[in-house]
């Protein structure tokens, strides 16, 4: 029993960063998680030769029975749906970091995948993301290592156009990022137009709780003059506070002690290209609390 929990209590993390990754919310990876250590607890510990593999394959599959009940949910979303953000421990700031490890977790790239159907988004995570072979990828969807070739190809292939092109080192969107919070703090709205590109789009989620864009907000020098608006009521006690949100550093907004916005930032580095606003309160709750996730 001890053994089977120090097992399990090791790989957790990479247990819940898929399921994460699957779900696009933490509160729903935590749930499947738990599923799993009941399975794991009441019979795969005994049968399982190889721990990692059992257990990715059982997280792999619950993720997919209820990311299909939550795509349905989805559809009758009001207003844009963007994944629940969490805060993260900083990336490492070493030469590694140049190959960009955090990049999926990234809020723009969590966004993208919700266009995959749940067993693609599975055969691509597990293979692009965990580095899993074919034989484990087939063994999640019940098919053939043939038929997951093709399924992760043509995933990779729908994903292409989407996908985030920029993969910059976290310092590099890091110094980025704080020359607009700095100019942001100052009302500088000239400096904040200036690290914006002209093409960036700004999303909102509110949830149908929270009123926020309909549709995506497109032109920097128009998000710019968005996010300066809020400087105009500092006397409500605006407070803006620089957080490694999905691994990348964004911004969370305050009113007072209040928790208004988790803002996720996707740059090229030198500008920043998308602004991923979250509102929706109930997605906000974790962040408000203060809480870090461990996301292997």
């Amino acid at each position: 029993m001890d053994g089977a929990l120090d097992c399990f209590t090791r790989l957790r993390p990479r247990l819940l960063g898929l399921a994460y990754r699957m779900l696009g919310s933490l509160a729903e990876a935590e749930d499947v998680v738990q599923d799993v250590w009941l399975g794991w607890n009441e019979a795969g510990a005994a049968q399982a030769d190889d721990a990692e593999a059992w257990l990715a394959v059982a997280t792999s599959r619950r993720a997919i029975d209820r990311l299909r009940r939550a795509r349905a949910e989805r559809a009758r979303y009001v207003g844009l749906w963007l994944p629940e953000p969490v805060l993260t421990q900083d990336a490492p700031a070493t030469p590694e970091d140049l190959h960009e490890a955090a990049s999926d977790l990234s809020v723009a790239f969590l966004t993208v995948l919700e266009r995959l159907a749940p067993q693609a988004r599975a055969a691509f995570l597990l293979r692009e993301a965990f580095d899993a072979d074919y034989a484990q990828i087939a063994r999640v969807l019940d098919k053939s290592e043939a038929a997951c070739r093709q399924i992760v190809h043509r995933a990779k292939a729908q994903l292409r156009e989407q996908q985030p092109r920029y993969r910059v080192p976290a310092q590099a969107h890091r110094r980025l990022m704080q020359r607009f919070l700095d100019a942001w703090n100052a009302g500088d709205l000239g400096a904040m137009s200036a690290l914006m590109a002209d093409s960036a789009t700004l999303i909102g989620d509110g949830g149908g709780i929270v009123a926020t864009f309909p549709e995506p907000m497109v032109g920097g020098p128009r998000i710019a003059r968005l996010l300066f608006a809020s400087t105009l009521r500092r006397e409500r006690g605006l407070r803006l506070q620089a957080a490694t949100i999905n691994g990348r550093l964004g911004v969370l907004r305050y009113f007072g002690d209040a928790l208004k916005s988790a803002q996720a930032y996707h740059s090229d580095g030198e500008r920043i290209l998308a602004v991923y606003v979250q509102r929706n309160p109930h997605k906000l709750r974790r962040i408000a609390l203060g809480a870090t996730a461990r996301l292997g």
